[in-house]
């Protein structure tokens, strides 16, 4: 697997010319203790972390995000390993590493998002896997999936074959998935 596998896009930033009081809203709004810090051209300049705000919460005045940010961070790019970027978050002590493309963030990773890969709940794999069949239909909900013990079930019409092969294959490469049951047929 590789970082553009697992990571959340489109990543959510925020500019280091911003009030400190914006990046906190966005750890906050999103549940997340990290975001990335971009300049004016979007380009990646650092991290804001729950603990760059906590460290520098006693100081006095209104300050800008690049004040507190932390420097630059380690950093992937989509075709990243896991395991490699796995190896990266523990030898830095990272818990979010941002993706970039030419310099550019694309994406983030944090740990949860590899925890949820490696060991998935079945909740997990079942919105995993209705967000790719949903995604296949063009956004429609024309099969819904339910995950139970690994086990997912696929129900619905099919047009043809080839749309039920497609369906399976689709929800079968699903982390957290080991047997996919389909309740209705093509045709």
């Amino acid at each position: 697997m590789h970082a553009k596998d697992i990571m959340s896009a489109p990543a959510r930033t925020v500019r280091a010319d911003a009030p400190v009081a914006d990046g906190v809203a966005l750890l906050e709004r999103w549940s997340i203790t990290a975001v990335p810090v971009v300049d004016d051209d979007g380009t990646l300049v650092g991290m804001l972390s729950e603990r760059d705000v906590l460290r520098h919460a006693a100081g006095a005045g209104a300050r800008l995000v690049r004040d507190v940010m932390g420097g630059l961070p380690v950093a992937a790019w989509p075709d990243a390993d896991i395991a490699d970027l796995v190896a990266v978050m523990v030898q830095r002590d990272a818990h979010t590493v941002p993706i970039v493309t030419e310099e550019q963030v694309v994406g983030v990773v944090s740990r949860c998002d590899v925890l949820r890969t490696l060991l998935p709940t079945d909740e997990a794999a079942q919105r995993e896997a209705q967000r790719r069949l949903d995604a296949y239909a063009d956004g429609r909900r024309r099969w819904p999936v339910t995950v139970h013990d690994n086990v997912a079930t696929i129900d619905g019409p099919f047009d043809d074959d080839t749309e039920l092969a497609v369906a399976g294959a689709l929800v079968r490469t699903t982390a957290g998935v080991r047997t996919v049951r389909v309740t209705a047929r093509a045709g």
